[in-house]
């Protein structure tokens, strides 16, 4: 199953455990995830549901191609994880 993965310093401001899902894709695997920890989803998407500009997404090793509609296919052995961009100097 693909698993989600979120980094530490998301962890600070809200519980995001690592988990994993039957799903065929990230929006899928992101409804999963949220459905059990609802809490997670506003630091994660925006109010149409895109990845925030804040966060980035990585599948596979690599970036999230689909960041409006998380469209990007997953497999059994997926493994996404989420990470907070951080800014600043």
């Amino acid at each position: 199953m693909p698993s989600l993965s979120f980094t530490s310093n998301l962890t600070r401001h809200v519980d995001c455990p690592d988990a994993e899902f039957d799903a065929s894709s990230v929006a899928q695997l992101f409804d999963l995830y949220f459905t059990r920890w609802p809490g997670v989803r506003n630091y994660v998407l925006d109010d149409q549901g895109a990845v925030r500009n804040h966060v980035i997404v990585v599948v596979d090793g690599h970036g999230l191609n689909d960041r409006r509609h998380l469209r990007d296919s997953l497999s059994s052995d997926s493994e996404v994880f989420v990470f907070q961009a951080l800014s600043g100097g």
